[in-house]
């Protein structure tokens, strides 16, 4: 479903630009003309090119690193949850050690243990804020950690034997929430669709340029219109992608 998502508005952006191709090289045409056309179209001052190569450079360079700060950010998550999961199993056989032949005390302990799996592990579409403050987000209220109440059911007037193994859960769980930390924001995802759209324009300004649009009976223009959509469904799947990636949960690059 996720690549689904990814490539369905892709290809609608796709199709839409290979239709607007033609019309708009024409449209253009009538802006300018026919000494401003075959300045254009020679381009004895590398004008286009000069500015072709710079939104692309720009564009390539925030590209590139907008999918390694990404990456790096997943990876840092998967290996915070990895931590994260096995002092989580060493707390459970901790707690079923200290609560042998007790079943109330047990049943309070894996309460807590169960609260901090289901609400906390688990939720990684809740803000990392929100859960290192322990605040519900529907009510704003302050929940309490299971964390904090195992360390009190287990310690009467010092430590108890599971202090150590929560306060190394407690700095899992952080390292966790700093990778679930969005390092982005939206906007970003503007500025490269600004980049994308300014690398796309010039090119029915050059169909323009070259005198295609003038003779739409041979063919060359529709050859550029599909050589245009491919490009634009390129950009916009390569940026669909990158926020599928940006996205905490859910899609198929995340956990």
């Amino acid at each position: 479903s996720s690549g689904v998502a990814a490539l369905a508005p892709a290809v609608a952006v796709s199709v839409a630009a290979a239709a607007a191709f033609g019309p708009c090289a024409s449209w253009l045409r009538t802006l300018v003309d026919a000494e401003g056309l075959a300045v254009l179209a020679n381009d004895e001052g590398q004008y286009f090119q000069n500015y072709v190569n710079a939104i692309n450079v720009m564009f390539s360079l925030l590209l590139v690193n907008t999918f390694a700060w990404l990456y790096n950010q997943q990876e840092m998550l998967y290996v915070a949850l990895f931590a994260e999961v096995s002092v989580a199993k060493a707390l459970l056989e901790q707690v079923a050690y200290v609560s042998r032949g007790r079943p109330a005390y047990a049943a309070d302990l894996l309460g807590h243990v169960r609260r901090y799996v289901e609400g906390d592990l688990t939720r990684l579409d809740a803000e990392p804020v929100g859960s290192l403050m322990n605040v519900n987000t529907e009510g704003g209220a302050r929940a309490a950690d299971p964390l904090e109440a195992i360390m009190w059911l287990t310690s009467v007037g010092e430590p108890g034997q599971l202090y150590d193994t929560v306060k190394s859960l407690r700095e899992a769980r952080g390292r966790r929430l700093g990778a679930l930390q969005r390092k982005l924001p939206p906007t970003h995802f503007g500025l490269l669709a600004t980049l994308g759209f300014l690398v796309l324009l010039v090119f029915p300004l050059l169909a323009a340029a070259t005198g295609a649009a003038v003779a739409p009976e041979d063919g060359l223009i529709q050859v550029q219109a599909v050589l245009f959509g491919l490009m634009t469904f390129a950009i916009a799947l390569t940026l669909a992608l990158l926020y599928a990636f940006w996205l905490p949960a859910g899609s198929a690059y995340n956990v």
